[in-house]
C-alpha cells in the first residue's frame, strides 16, 4: 500500500482482549496496522522485498515504515477484530520451539561475548538488549529479574514460555545479530552460536531452522 514517514503516522498500543501485554498499532488515516516485522537501517532492500512480496503476491494491506534507524512492515487490522481472535480461541503466539530456540540463541551470544570479551561487554550487551526488549514491548520482559531469567535459565528445561509472536521473534532476532555483530566486530559469531540449538530435539531444530530461513532476518544467520 504506502511507505510512510514517521511524521506521518502516530504509534499506540492497546491492551490484548486476554492476556497482559500491549499490541503496538500504527494509526494512518484512521486505519490501524499491526506490527509484522522490523528491519535495520542497513536492510533497506530486505524490508522493501519483503514488504512488496506481502502486498503483490499475497494480497496483504501493509504499510512500510521508514524511520531514520529501521524500517517496519505493518499489516491491516480492524481493533475489533483483535477481541474477536481472542474471543475464538484463536492464539497469534508463535510455535514455543521457535521462542525457546530464539531464546537459545539469545544466551548463546550473551555467553560467548561474556566468555570472549570479558564482563563489562557482556553487562553492556544485558544493558542492550533490555533496552530492545522494551522498546518493542516484548510481553514477560517488565522488571530486571524477568529478563536475567531469560539470559540464564535453559529454555529446554522451562515448562512455560513467554507468549511471543513471530514479529517478536524476528525483531529479536535482528536485534541480536545487529549486537552480536557490533560486539566481535563482524557477522561470524552466528555459526559458533547456531551450535547451541545442537542440544534441542531434532525435529523441532529443523522446524526452526527451516522457518528461520524463510524470515526477514535469515540471510544474516545462514
Amino acid at each position: 500500500m504506502f511507505i510512510l514517514k514517521r511524521q506521518d503516522v502516530e504509534i499506540t498500543s492497546v491492551p490484548h482482549p486476554k492476556k497482559d501485554q500491549q499490541i503496538p498499532i500504527l494509526n494512518y488515516q484512521g486505519q490501524h496496522f499491526r506490527l509484522i516485522s522490523v528491519f535495520s537501517a542497513a536492510q533497506e532492500e530486505d524490508a522493501k522485498a519483503f514488504w512488496r512480496d506481502l502486498t503483490d503476491n499475497r494480497g496483504k494491506a501493509c504499510v512500510l515504515l521508514e524511520e531514520p534507524d529501521r524500517y517496519s512492515v505493518w499489516g491491516k487490522v480492524r481493533l475489533d477484530q483483535l477481541a474477536a481472535e481472542a474471543d475464538s480461541g484463536k492464539d497469534d503466539a508463535a510455535s514455543p520451539a521457535y521462542i525457546q530456540a530464539c531464546l537459545i540463541l539469545l544466551q548463546a551470544v550473551y555467553i560467548d561475548i561474556e566468555d570472549l570479551l570479558g564482563g563489562r561487554q557482556a553487562n553492556l550487551f544485558e544493558k542492550e538488549i533490555t533496552g530492545v526488549l522494551k522498546q518493542w514491548r516484548f510481553p514477560q520482559t517488565d522488571s530486571p529479574e524477568s529478563i536475567k531469567q531469560l539470559l540464564t535459565i535453559d529454555p529446554l528445561a522451562s515448562l512455560q514460555m513467554p507468549a511471543w509472536q513471530e514479529h517478536h521473534l524476528n525483531t529479536l532476532l535482528q536485534e541480536l545479530f545487529r549486537l552480536g555483530k557490533q560486539h566481535f566486530g563482524n557477522g561470524n559469531f552466528t555459526g559458533r552460536v547456531l551450535d547451541a540449538l545442537q542440544d534441542m530435539p531434532a525435529n523441532d531444530r529443523n522446524m526452526f531452522l527451516s522457518w528461520l530461513g524463510q524470515s526477514p532476518t535469515g540471510k544474516d544467520w545462514k
